[in-house]
């Protein structure tokens, strides 16, 4: 079976990562070999001749694949600004196309490919571009990574429906506890599953500095294989 899937955020700070990251595990538990994908990164510190983002390397970490890190994350940018800014310092171009010939070569080696966003929805990649255009350019559902803390609503139904706008499909959503003791939180989860049109597939709880939660005591094993059960197609 293969799957891939863009991992999406209401915002900045939401923790994709996180949730790429668990997601991988949790695909690893159903016996699917995974590679996770930062096309875009912003924000790297310098390690001998080697720039590195933190987020790719906890993607490359809890990945079950081992794969070459260009493919993985085709731009590194060093300022951990807007992408379209940071690449514009860096004097960098930051296309489509190569991302998407690098998830080509890494939809070979591996069942499950989830491809990270950087920053919300519709950051700009350049001028003309931004991120929605690289999930529509992959053509992958969508998982939506809401972060739960005030004005997380509006947010999350704009996204949802910003994605159908662009044709792509909402295939599940993720709440991520951002430690903010956001009032009423079971109240507005609820709103959120009765106003989100996908499945709500796991919810993960607060854990600062936990860059990955255990799969096993959060995400459902049956929900995910509902989901690839209905997405499995896209590769």
């Amino acid at each position: 079976m293969k799957a891939g899937y863009f991992v999406a955020g209401t915002d900045t700070g939401v923790g994709k990562t996180r949730t790429t990251c668990t997601l991988l595990h949790a695909f690893a538990r159903l016996g699917h070999s995974t590679l996770g994908m930062k096309p875009v990164a912003a924000g790297c510190e310098r390690h001998g001749d080697v720039w590195q983002n933190e987020d790719v390397e906890a993607l490359i970490a809890a990945s079950s694949v081992v794969a070459d890190r260009r493919l993985i994350n085709p731009y590194t940018l060093r300022t951990a600004i807007a992408p379209h800014l940071a690449a514009e310092r860096q004097g960098v171009n930051l296309r489509i196309a190569p991302i998407r010939d690098a998830f080509e070569q890494l939809a070979l080696q591996a069942d499950i490919i989830l491809v990270e966003g950087a920053g919300g929805w519709s950051v700009p990649l350049d001028d003309h571009h931004d991120m929605s255009d690289l999930a529509i350019a992959l053509g992958l559902p969508v998982i939506l990574v809401v972060g739960m803390r005030l004005g997380c609503i509006s947010h999350a139904l704009l996204t949802a429906e910003a994605i159908a706008h662009r044709g792509l499909k909402l295939a599940a959503w993720i709440a991520n506890d951002l430690g903010t003791g956001m009032a009423a939180y079971s109240e507005n989860l609820a709103t959120l599953q009765a106003r989100l049109p996908a499945p709500l597939l796991a919810e993960l709880p607060w854990k600062p500095n936990q860059q990955t939660i255990d799969a096993a005591q959060i995400v459902s094993l049956k929900r995910l294989s509902d989901l690839l059960a209905k997405t499995s197609a896209y590769l």
